[in-house]
């Protein structure tokens, strides 16, 4: 007779038993998982035999199966022992909530096989086309070379690392980069990277940028605060790394503006 139970066992009326090593055969798992499920508490202790042997049945196999379907699906060994213990509606709510998580690995696993696609074809991550044409203006603007190779990195970094902000991000700097007085702003900044730290251009440039930005965000306003800081830290931070000039002007920058 086949008796349910919530955790789905079945008795064999025939008294059947299997070896550890038999069980951990059938299931296709090492004898020393076996133990250490035993020893979790995931897998009961069954009873011995005569010359002190364990043996095992049916369910013992059936446990070890749903067992290892869990842990495949990542679900950690002590929720899977909690999960013995749970009523037939507990067990199926935990089982739907573990799918849905894996889903969602399933979700990001293909997400970051698209981005290795893309590394293996040579590109790091795909840009939308306005960045592509972006860059393009740049060059015609007169940005050198390095500055447009460096921008492209960073929107890179910026789309791959923050998706949610990037594009707002983006869209900022190119209304600012359309402003002909701006531009020519970012245009003396890219120059600068060759300047010695000390040069009294960086002090004049500075001063340029600072009043800039006041003007365009407000005396008791600072870009930087809002909630893109984390993004604009990192942009700032690759820039300020690439020239001592630039890391002088940014400092520099800083001060006047909390002055």
């Amino acid at each position: 007779m086949v008796r349910p139970c919530p955790w789905g066992k079945v008795k064999w009326d025939d008294g059947s038993v299997i070896t550890i090593g038999q069980l951990a055969g059938y299931v296709g798992v090492s004898i020393k998982t076996v133990r250490v499920h035993h020893d979790k508490g995931l897998l009961p202790e069954p009873g011995r035999d005569a010359s002190g042997y364990r043996r095992y049945s049916a369910n013992d196999v059936i446990d070890l199966i749903k067992i290892r379907t869990l842990a495949e699906a990542g679900v950690p060994l002590a929720r899977i022992r909690d999960l013995r213990s749970a009523t037939d509606g507990e067990l199926q709510q935990a089982l739907r909530e573990i799918d849905d998580e894996l889903t969602a690995r399933i979700r990001g696993l293909r997400a970051t096989q698209g981005r290795l696609r893309l590394l293996a074809a040579g590109h790091l991550a795909p840009l939308p086309a306005e960045v592509g044409t972006h860059l393009e203006h740049l060059v015609g603007w007169g940005f050198t070379p390095r500055w447009v190779d460096l921008q492209r990195d960073l929107w890179i970094l910026v789309f791959a690392a923050h998706p949610d902000q990037a594009i707002t991000l983006f869209q900022e700097q190119a209304e600012i980069l359309a402003t002909p007085a701006l531009r020519l702003l970012f245009l003396d900044y890219d120059q600068a990277h060759d300047l010695d730290a000390e040069n009294p251009r960086i002090d004049d440039l500075a001063r340029r940028i600072a009043d800039a930005t006041r003007e365009r965000y407000g005396p008791d306003e600072r870009p930087e605060l809002d909630a893109s800081s984390e993004i604009l830290a990192l942009i700032q931070g690759t820039v300020n790394a690439a020239s001592p000039a630039w890391r002088r002007i940014d400092m520099l920058i800083r001060a006047r503006l909390d002055a």
